[in-house]
């Protein structure tokens, strides 16, 4: 009856020694990066951050998440299309995006684009907006501050 008692009772200290060196090993590993963690809904810029140095001509990469990106022309839940303001600010939710020399739209689904800008500071705002090209509003907006050089 003792040996299979001692028998238990070393077999129990093993597995809990076991356990206990498998949480250690755990403790160790790394936690995820910010580069490993999901995107928050909305969008950003793939290769610029704000304070940027770059030299034009500019290439823009444009990102989503929590959309999809397609051509504008239809109304499609989920879905909607880049447009970018140079020097200018987010359009209000329910705004048509205007279409001019600072207001560019890439309603074929585009999501990079080269742009020529004169030296000095801009500002660069990526604004998603639905298939008819109205603003999805500050939510779905990211203004970014780079100076050209």
């Amino acid at each position: 009856m003792k040996i299979k008692f001692l028998a238990a009772g070393l077999l129990a200290t093993a597995i809990i020694a076991c356990n206990q060196s498998g949480k250690e090993a755990n403790s160790d590993k790394q936690q995820p990066t910010s580069d490993s963690v999901k995107q928050a809904n909305g969008v950003y810029f793939v290769n610029l951050k704000d304070g940027d140095k770059v030299k034009s001509p500019v290439i823009v990469q444009m990102g989503v998440s929590g959309m999809i990106v397609e051509p504008a022309g239809a109304l499609n839940a989920g879905k909607g299309h880049h447009h970018l303001i140079v020097d200018g600010s987010f359009i209000e939710k329910g705004q048509m995006v205007p279409k001019d020399s600072t207001h560019l739209h890439f309603g074929k689904g585009q999501t990079v684009d080269t742009l020529k800008l004169s030296p000095g500071q801009h500002t660069l705002t990526l604004q998603f907006a639905d298939g008819m090209h109205m603003s999805l509003g500050k939510d779905w907006s990211k203004t970014i501050t780079i100076t050209v050089e």
